[in-house]
């Protein structure tokens, strides 16, 4: 089994009222990839780290096997929901994966 976190700051011009709504949209679509992606068992997203966390966000998923990283990276199912409803949004990322 493999996990694969990413955490995420918003972009300084997301104005406040909007992030809510874009952490959702974030959610549910990156949630609805369970199934779509090969390899790809399970999705969590942290909508609302404690007040000492560095990120405003992140995504908690796993994985078959290693190898599975990178197709769920290039998957097309992927990259749409990536260039629509998080990269736009999105700076500072920052990932980790280890195998278990």
């Amino acid at each position: 089994m493999v996990h694969h976190i990413v955490m995420w700051k918003f972009k300084p011009e997301v104005p406040e009222a909007e992030k809510g709504a874009r952490k959702e949209a974030m959610e549910q679509n990156l949630k609805a990839l369970v199934g779509k992606v090969p390899g790809l068992r399970t999705v969590r997203f942290v909508k609302s780290p404690l007040s000492s966390s560095t990120h405003d966000m992140a995504l908690v998923t796993t994985l078959e096997k290693p190898e599975d990283v990178a197709v769920y990276a290039s998957h097309p199912e992927h990259v749409k929901v990536a260039d629509t409803y998080v990269r736009p949004y999105v700076t500072e990322r920052a990932c980790l994966d280890y195998k278990e």
